[in-house]
C-alpha cells in the first residue's frame, strides 16, 4: 500500500457505519482450525494473514507464489506472531503436486482462496493467462480441499456478475467451479488502498502531481475498506450449509470521481487537482452489480452479509467444458477458450480488444 493511504479515513468518505466485524466468541470458532490462504501476499490475503496469526490459530499456512510477496508478509509476521510463525508455502495453486503435498502433510480444515489475477485491462490482453490461474488454479485447489474435506472459501469479485471482461467471467467459472465442491463464495465489490486498486492510483498521481484520470463522469462501483473484507470473509467461513453464495450488504455506489475529489482533498488540501475524464478501458463496465437479474439475495442475521440463489452448471456440463477449455488453452486457441467461457456463462460479452486478438491469433499446427 502507497505509505500516504494509511492515514485516509475511509468512514467520511464512505459515510455509512462499518460492517459488523465478528465477536470474540465467532474468532474464537476460527482459531479451532487449520487455515490455509492461498494469495496470501496480496492486499487481502496478506490482511487475512496478519487478523489469523494474532489469534493464533490450531495452525496457518499461508502459500503464495510471489517470493517478494511471501518475504514482505514474513516480515510483518514476526511483529505479530514472533512466538507461533506461520508456515510459508512458496508456490501457485496451479501445482497439483504442491497443493496435495501441503494437504497431506497438514490437514487444513478451512480454506481462504484469494489467489487471482484481477487486473481487468492488462488481463484483456493475457486472456488464457487469466483462464489459467482464475479458473484452473481453482479448480486444482477445489479439487484438493474436496478431497481433504476442508472447507473453502472463494474471494469472488462484482466483475463476475454479467462480466464484462474476461477477468470477471474467469471468475465467475471460479465460483461455479468452488459451489459444484460444495464450497463458499464470497463476492465482493472495490477494496479501498488494496493493491492496484482506483485508490492507490490516484494516491501515486497525487503524489507525482498529475491530474486524476476517471474513465467516465458516471462510472461508479461499490467500496469497502480492507478490514471490512477480512469481517466478511471470516463471517462467511463459519456461515452453515455448503454451495452458497454471500455479498456484502452495502446500500449504495458511490461515484469514482466523488472518491478521486475525496482523496484530493484529504492528501492535498493545499492545492486543487484536476480531474480529467478519459474513456472506458477494455473490459471497463459503467457500474458493476452485486447480483444478477437470475439471482436473489436474502439478509443473513447480524453478519453484514447476504445470501443469494444463484443457479448452478450442473456438474457434467461443467466438467465438460472445463476439460474442453483445457484443451483450447493447451493449444493456445483464444477463439475456442472464449466460446468456453461463454458456454459457462452466457452473459459474458467479449470485449472489442479479445475480438481483435482472435482476429490477429494464427492458429497452431497439430500433429
Amino acid at each position: 500500500m502507497i505509505s500516504s493511504l494509511e492515514g485516509i479515513d475511509w468512514r467520511s468518505f464512505l459515510g455509512r457505519p462499518p460492517l459488523p466485524a465478528p465477536s470474540a466468541e465467532v474468532l474464537a470458532r476460527i482459531a479451532g482450525e487449520r487455515i490455509l490462504i492461498t494469495g496470501a501476499g496480496g492486499s487481502v490475503g496478506s490482511a487475512l494473514a496478519l487478523c489469523l496469526a494474532r489469534l493464533a490459530p490450531r495452525e496457518l499456512l499461508l502459500l503464495e507464489c510471489s517470493e517478494s510477496g511471501l518475504f514482505a508478509l514474513q516480515n510483518r509476521l514476526r511483529k505479530v506472531a514472533p512466538n507461533c510463525p506461520p508456515k510459508l508455502v512458496l508456490g501457485s495453486v496451479l501445482d497439483r503436486n504442491l497443493l496435495e503435498e501441503t494437504f497431506d502433510l497438514h490437514q487444513p480444515s478451512l480454506v481462504f482462496h484469494a489467489a487471482a489475477y484481477k487486473q481487468v485491462p492488462l488481463l484483456e490482453e493475457q486472456p488464457l493467462a487469466s483462464i489459467e490461474t482464475n479458473v484452473f488454479g481453482t479448480d486444482t485447489l477445489a479439487q484438493a480441499a474436496a478431497q481433504s474435506k476442508a472447507r473453502l472459501i472463494l474471494l469472488s469479485t462484482d466483475k463476475a456478475v454479467e462480466p464484462a471482461s474476461v477477468m470477471g467471467a474467469t471468475k465467475r467459472v471460479a465460483e461455479l467451479i468452488v459451489l459444484e465442491s460444495g464450497g463458499t463464495v464470497l463476492r465482493l465489490g472495490n477494496v479501498l488502498a488494496s493493491s492496484g486498486s482506483v485508490a492507490e492510483i490516484f494516491a501515486a498521481q497525487i503524489d507525482g502531481g498529475r491530474p486524476l484520470t476517471v474513465t467516465d463522469p458516471a462510472a461508479c462501483r461499490y467500496f469497502l475498506t480492507v478490514e471490512e473484507a477480512v469481517d466478511l470473509l471470516l463471517w462467511a467461513s463459519l456461515e452453515p450449509g455448503h454451495a452458497r453464495v454471500f455479498i456484502p450488504a452495502l446500500p449504495t455506489q458511490h461515484f469514482v470521481a466523488d472518491l478521486a475529489r475525496f482523496m484530493a482533498r484529504a492528501l492535498t488540501p493545499e492545492r486543487t487537482i484536476d480531474i480529467e475524464f478519459t474513456e472506458p478501458r477494455p473490459g471497463d463496465k459503467e457500474s458493476e452489480r452485486l447480483f444478477g437479474s437470475d439471482e436473489r439475495a436474502e439478509a443473513v442475521r447480524a453478519s453484514g452479509l447476504q445470501s443469494l440463489f444463484s443457479p448452478r452448471t450442473d456438474a457434467h456440463t461443467l466438467r465438460r467444458t472445463l476439460s474442453h477449455l483445457r484443451g483450447s488453452v493447451d493449444a493456445r486457441d483464444l477463439a475456442s477458450a472464449l466460446a468456453d467461457l461463454h458456454s459457462l456463462v452466457p452473459d459474458y460479452a467479449p470485449s472489442a480488444t479479445l475480438r481483435l486478438l482472435v482476429e490477429q491469433q494464427t492458429p497452431r499446427a497439430t500433429t
